[in-house]
């Protein structure tokens, strides 16, 4: 009989993160470059970042030690919902009549319904360490913004949550979630920050992007006299860190499987998800493990940072008060278009994906939604799982590759990460269906 599922126990959830970086500096000989101090154009310092981040976060984004321990209150929270499944998608590989063998890492078993409760946990732990009293952030689809409120509640910790406005008003039952666990929520751009006010009088009708949401959250960090800090979803190192455990999980899933991934996808908006699955393979190539391995990032085609932008030091917020980051770019005054996949509206790439990716360690690809929407609806129909539209980048992309496996004759191993589900994104797939996209 074919086993569809690998499970781990307990016992085999990852007790370190994985650090690219080591492997970056000892293999490939080079590091990305420093984020600036916009006002002094020099390499930002500790005290740069201090009123933003705890400093134990602080020194895992500059970091090179190979592992980073994984705090043991963190842990204990992980065995609620790690290690999660690996899956080997049988019925898809019949619907497409390939010969590739796809397997996936369903990361929406837990209470958020996507990875980003991985780093949310780590996040709010080193803020609770350093006596803060509030955390602010962004959010996009509010997968992230879910997963802050439930890791600030398990931490005795206020939330603030600014909300992308299409997606706080296309996913409402995102806000729920937030608010359960005691979150503000507000929409992005809003009236209660100076930043929001001055976007609405001069855009009314602004559907709000990431990098608005975010400026808005640094806002009140700066206005909060020290008591609040910030915390962010995706791009920055530490992020990308904490998502590892999820490839470091594969890595073991995929052994008891007996096979080894010739390809390994997921979507990018920031960049973490892709991150944590990749990471620990990419280590494995460049500790010259493996020979050839394929990355592919996947994007949406109204926000294609990777496949469009372009690789500069840009600010990553849209009230330019961060440092600069050297990142694929579309300008940080960039407003995408509203679409379903909300958590993909950014317009940067986290500068490790960017660094990878421009020095020809991964490729890039851009979708449209109608694409993405129907790849999700195939992928239902096979394995029973309705995917989050930002998943389902990866699935297009993971279908295209086997289908490169029919033509050809090939059996190549794909493995993607399913970094999320779609219940609380019907409205997507409803307006796909009645033809409304």
């Amino acid at each position: 009989m074919n086993n569809y599922k690998i499970n781990l126990p307990e016992s085999e959830i990852p007790k370190n993160y994985l650090n690219i970086m080591y492997y970056l500096q000892k293999y490939l000989g080079k590091l990305p470059e420093p984020p600036l101090n916009p006002a002094t154009m020099q390499p930002a310092g500790p005290d740069d970042l201090v009123p933003i981040f705890p400093m134990g976060l602080i020194q895992q984004e500059v970091c090179l030690d190979e592992f980073v321990p994984v705090p043991e209150e963190v842990y204990e929270i992980y065995k609620q919902y790690r290690p999660s499944p690996l899956y080997r998608a049988y019925r898809l590989e019949k619907f497409l009549g390939t010969p590739a063998k796809i397997y996936y890492k369903y990361e929406g078993d837990n209470a958020t319904g996507s990875h980003k409760l991985n780093t949310a946990l780590t996040q709010a732990y080193y803020n609770k360490q350093e006596g803060v009293k509030k955390i602010y952030t962004e959010t996009g689809a509010g997968q992230w913004g879910s997963a802050l409120s439930i890791a600030c509640q398990h931490f005795g910790l206020e939330c603030g949550v600014f909300m992308v406005k299409t997606s706080y008003e296309s996913k409402p039952y995102r806000k729920v979630i937030m608010k359960m666990f005691g979150a503000e929520v507000d929409p992005s751009p809003s009236t209660k920050t100076d930043f929001g006010k001055k976007v609405l009088a001069e855009h009314p009708d602004s559907p709000g992007s990431l990098g608005i949401a975010i400026s808005e959250a640094l806002e009140c960090v700066v206005k909060s006299g020290g008591t609040a800090k910030y915390a962010l979803g995706s791009v920055l190192n530490h992020v990308l860190l904490h998502q590892t455990i999820i490839g470091q999980e594969a890595q073991k899933q995929m052994s008891i499987a007996g096979d080894y991934p010739d390809i390994i996808i997921g979507c990018c908006g920031g960049g973490s998800n892709f991150a944590g699955i990749v990471f620990p393979f990419l280590a494995d190539k460049l500790a010259g493990k493996i020979k050839n391995l394929e990355l592919i990032g996947v994007e949406p085609d109204s926000c294609p940072t990777l496949t469009k932008g372009e690789y500069k030091y840009d600010f990553g917020d849209t009230a330019q008060m961060t440092p600069l980051l050297k990142m694929y770019t579309l300008g940080s005054d960039f407003i995408p278009n509203p679409i379903h996949a909300g958590g993909l509206r950014y317009h940067g790439m986290a500068p490790l994906i960017s660094f990878i990716h421009h020095e020809g360690l991964m490729t890039a690809r851009s979708y449209k939604q109608e694409e993405i929407f129907q790849a999700g609806v195939d992928f239902a129909k096979a394995e029973g799982i309705i995917p989050a539209p930002e998943s389902t980048h990866a699935i297009k992309a993971a279908i295209d590759e086997a289908l490169k496996c029919k033509a050809s004759g090939e059996s190549k191993t794909i493995l993607f990460n399913l970094s999320g589900h779609g219940f609380l994104d019907l409205k997507g797939y409803e307006d796909f269906l009645s033809g409304k996209l």
